[in-house]
C-alpha cells in the first residue's frame, strides 16, 4: 500500500475482518458439526439476516433486494427454519449452548410483517434456543417499516435496541442519497418507536451527501437530538461500485470530498460531545446516561458468531464462512432463490469462507480493539497471544504514532482524536497482504 493511499482518510469501513470479498469456495465443504466440535459455545452471538428492503438506498452495497414477490418472505423463513435446525443440531449437546447476544439485520428485518417477525423470533428461540428476553436483542428498521404492529411484536419479544436508518432529516439530502422519505414520516416513526418502549433507540445519520453543509448537518443532528436517542451512529458517505450512487461521476478518491467529510465529522463529533454523548468509536456515540447495551459496533468480529440467512456470516476461531455474496440486484435475487430452495442437509456444511490463522487472529483482535475509543490493553493482548502487540505490529503502530494517530501510556494503546477521525484509513492498513490480495482479485457481481 503506497504512502499516497494511506493518507486518504476514507478507504474502507472495517465492520468485519477478513472482509467477505476475501472469502472463497471451500473445496472440502467442512461439516458444521466438525467446525464447532471444539469451540466454546456458552457465550455465542446469534445473527439473523433478512435480505429485503422496500427501497434500496443509493449508497447501499449490502446484500439485499427490493421488495419480494408473493410468497418469497414465507419461503425465506421456511429456509431459515431449516437452516436453524441443521445448525442447532451441528452445535451438538456435548456442552452448554448459550447465546449471549442476538441481532436481526439486513436488509430491513421490519420489511417482514408483524406475524412474520413473530415467526422470526420463534426461530431464534425455539429452533436455536436463544432466550430473547434475557439477552440484548438489536433490530434494524427503516422509518417506513417501523409500524406500530411490528414494533409491538419486537418490544413484546424482548428487543432492547432498535436502530433506525434515518440518514438525514433534510428532505433534499435524503433524495440526493436516493433514500426517498419525508421528515414528517421520519418523525412519526420515531414517535412510534418511543411509544413502543424499546429501551435503546439508535439513529443512523450520514455526512458527505451532495449539497450538505455544516448548517444542514447540524439541523439533522439537532432533529435527532430532540428525541434524546440513547445512541447515534454518524456514517461517512461512501460511493461503491454497483450501487445507485456508484453510477455517478464522483468517486471516493476525491480530496475535496475527503475534506468535506472530515469537516462534517468533526462538527458532528463536537456537537454530540457538547450534548452529553460519549464517543465509542469513529461512528458510534452513546448518551452518557444510556442503559448498557452489551455488544458494541465491532461485536460482529468476535469469535462464536452464528449467522442464519443467506447474507449472514458465521465465525469460529479458525474459519469465517457464509453463503455467496453479491451487490448487483440480479445476482442477489439468484442467491436468495438458491437459498430458499435448499433442503435441510445443505445447511449442515460450510461452503464459502476464509481460514483464520494465528497471524490473522492477531490482526482481527488488534482491529476490533484499536478502532474503539477505549483502545487495546497490553495485558489483554499479552494474555491472548503471549507477547506485546508491538512484537507483531511494530511497523504499523510506529507509523500511526508518527502521524499523531496513536498514543501509548504503557497500559493501553489508544487512538488519538485525530486517529479516530482516520479509522477508515487505519483499518485497511492493518489488513494482511494475503487478505488484501484476495480482496483485489475478487470479481464484483
Amino acid at each position: 500500500m503506497t504512502t499516497a493511499a494511506t493518507s486518504r482518510p476514507y478507504q474502507s469501513y472495517v465492520y468485519a475482518y477478513p472482509h467477505k470479498t476475501a472469502y472463497r469456495p471451500l473445496p472440502d465443504r467442512p461439516a458444521l458439526r466438525d467446525l464447532w466440535a471444539d469451540e466454546p459455545k456458552d457465550t455465542l452471538s446469534l445473527y439473523l439476516h433478512i435480505p429485503f428492503c422496500e427501497v434500496r438506498c443509493g449508497f447501499c452495497n449490502l446484500f439485499t433486494r427490493i421488495g419480494a414477490p408473493d410468497g418469497l418472505t414465507g419461503a425465506y423463513l421456511d429456509a431459515l427454519e431449516r437452516q436453524a435446525g441443521a445448525v442447532r443440531e451441528a452445535l451438538g449437546d456435548s456442552g452448554p449452548v448459550r447465546f449471549a447476544t442476538a441481532a436481526f439485520g439486513g436488509g430491513t428485518p421490519t420489511f417482514l410483517t408483524a406475524a412474520e417477525l413473530s415467526r422470526l423470533c420463534d426461530i431464534a428461540e425455539h429452533r436455536m434456543g436463544a432466550d430473547l428476553k434475557a439477552v440484548p436483542l438489536s433490530v434494524e428498521a427503516s422509518p417506513a417499516t417501523a409500524t406500530a404492529d411490528r414494533l409491538t411484536v419486537l418490544a413484546e419479544r424482548g428487543t432492547t435496541r432498535l436502530s433506525l436508518g434515518v440518514q438525514s432529516f433534510v428532505d433534499s439530502e435524503a433524495r440526493a442519497a436516493v433514500r426517498p422519505q419525508r421528515r414528517a414520516d421520519v418523525e412519526e416513526a420515531l414517535s412510534r418507536v418511543r411509544e413502543a418502549g424499546i429501551p435503546v433507540l439508535n439513529i443512523d445519520l450520514i455526512y458527505g451527501i451532495d449539497g450538505q453543509t455544516e448548517e444542514t448537518w447540524l439541523r439533522s443532528l439537532d432533529a435527532a437530538l430532540a428525541w434524546r436517542p440513547e445512541e447515534l451512529y454518524l456514517y461517512p458517505l461512501y460511493v461503491r461500485p454497483l450501487t445507485g450512487l456508484g453510477r455517478r461521476a464522483r468517486t471516493d478518491d476525491d480530496p475535496a470530498w475527503d475534506e468535506q467529510r472530515l469537516r462534517l465529522y468533526r462538527t458532528g463529533r463536537d456537537h454530540l460531545r457538547a450534548h452529553g454523548y460519549t464517543q465509542q468509536s469513529m461512528r458510534m456515540f452513546r448518551r452518557a446516561d444510556a442503559p448498557p447495551q452489551g455488544a458494541d459496533d465491532y461485536a460482529c468480529q468476535t469469535d462464536g458468531m452464528i449467522g442464519l440467512g443467506c447474507g449472514a456470516r458465521s465465525y469460529t476461531r479458525d474459519l469465517h464462512y457464509s453463503f455467496d455474496y453479491a451487490v448487483d440486484m440480479h445476482e442477489i435475487r439468484g442467491i436468495i432463490d438458491d437459498y430458499v430452495s435448499r433442503p435441510a442437509g445443505d445447511f449442515a456444511r460450510a461452503e464459502i469462507g476464509r481460514r483464520v490463522d494465528a497471524d490473522e487472529a492477531k490482526r482481527r483482535h488488534l482491529l476490533q480493539s484499536l478502532l474503539q475509543a477505549d483502545g487495546l490493553r497490553h495485558d489483554d493482548y499479552r494474555a491472548r497471544f503471549g507477547t506485546a502487540p508491538d512484537a507483531h505490529f511494530s511497523a504499523e503502530l510506529d507509523r500511526f504514532a508518527d502521524r499523531g494517530w496513536l498514543a501509548d501510556d504503557g497500559t493501553v494503546l489508544r487512538l488519538t482524536p485525530e486517529g479516530l477521525a482516520h479509522s477508515d484509513a487505519i483499518g485497511p492498513e492493518l489488513f494482511s497482504p494475503a487478505v488484501r490480495a484476495a480482496m483485489a482479485a475478487y470479481e464484483r457481481k
